[in-house]
């Protein structure tokens, strides 16, 4: 009977270790990272946040709108070969990275918007729709790393 109570004390412990584990209290609280804009789940947001994100939503992205090139964009452009007309295809037909895009920066929003051109590059155009223009913000070649010395 003696040799049975030796083992309650580390059955105790195992099932601690074992509730803990479960329950991960070395973790500390758990926090829900912010859904993004795009999905319709429901998020963690003020009712002023939410009027801006419905209003800055992708779905509102004016795919037709006249473009403007910022002088960060052109250089980027240049250096990685893109032509205007592949930023075209980009916005036109492109597909919005929620990672890479932030609907409530200011004083527009942006969208990374990310694609193949017909001439086969694999780009990221980040695109700033204000009023009544959509500002091209830079371009990134996704496959290749070339050499630019833009500022």
């Amino acid at each position: 009977m003696k040799s049975k109570g030796k083992y309650v004390p580390m059955l105790l412990l195992t099932l601690l270790l074992w509730v803990a584990w479960q329950q991960q209290w070395w973790k500390g609280p758990q926090h829900q990272p912010r859904v993004s804009a795009y999905n319709n789940t429901s998020i963690t947001r003020t009712d002023k946040e939410k009027e801006t994100v419905a209003a800055n939503s992708p779905a509102k992205l004016n795919r037709h709108a006249p473009l403007k090139y910022t002088r960060h964009a052109k250089c980027r452009m240049d250096c990685r070969h893109v032509t205007e007309k592949e930023v075209v295809e980009i916005l036109e037909t492109g597909t919005v990275n929620t990672e890479k895009s932030n609907p409530l920066d200011e004083p527009c929003p942006t969208y990374a918007l990310e694609g193949y051109s017909e001439e086969g590059q694999h780009l990221r155009v980040v695109f700033a729709p204000c009023e009544d223009t959509t500002s091209v913000v830079t371009c990134i070649d996704l496959d290749e790393d070339w050499s630019c010395s833009c500022n």
